[in-house]
Order: C-alpha cells, then structure tokens, then sequence
C-alpha cells in the first residue's frame, strides 16, 4: 500500500489549497483516514480525520476552514484549506489506518506567507 500526497505549494495568508492523497494497493478494514501536520520544531499534529463511517473530526485550530473529505471509493483522501494563515505552515501527511496496519505518505509541504 503507498500513499502519495499532493497539492501544496506556497500561497498568502486568506488563500486557499487543497491536498489529494492517492492510495495505491488494496485494503480491507479500513478504521479512519486523515491528514496530520508538522511544523518545524514541533510534533506532528492531527488536523483531520474522516471514519469509514463518514464521520470527521478536526482540530480546533482548523475547524470551519479546513473540510476532510474522501471519494466514494476511499482510494483519494481530500483536504480543502480555506483562509490559511501563517501557523498552517507544515508538511502535511496523509494517514491510512486500519484495523491491523497504519500507513502514512511521504508529506506535502504548505507554506503560507503573511
């Protein structure tokens, strides 16, 4: 199984850029799908999750900017990011867990400028 991320580039604060993460391979038993994001010099953060359910969670930081959303065959993993500011600047890193695997992508790098 490979995830590969896409999508960031450098853009100003109030701009917007949506991330893809295209999962190659089969898999069964998915339990979420999500982006996480590191900053230089800090750990690496959930941003937002989306459940086989359907159901999404987002951190707070993000939450009524970003929306985590997924095509109908769960092989593309989709993040909208609305009015970025200056702390979105990270690489962010598509996740894949299931049941009895986790599996992540190689990042994406989001610069925002103020």
């Amino acid at each position: 199984v490979q995830l590969q991320a896409s999508g960031g580039g450098l853009v100003e604060a109030g701009g917007s850029l949506r991330l893809s993460c295209a999962r190659s391979g089969r898999v069964w038993n998915i339990n979420s799908m999500g982006w996480y994001r590191q900053a230089p010099g800090k750990l690496r953060e959930l941003v937002a999750l989306i459940t086989s359910g359907g159901t999404t969670n987002y951190a707070d930081s993000v939450k009524g900017r970003f929306t985590i959303s997924r095509d109908s065959t769960e092989n593309t993993l989709y993040l909208q990011m609305n009015s970025l500011k200056p702390e979105d600047t990270a690489v962010y890193y598509c996740n894949l867990q299931l049941i009895t695997a986790n599996y992540w992508g190689q990042g994406t790098l989001v610069t925002v400028s103020s």
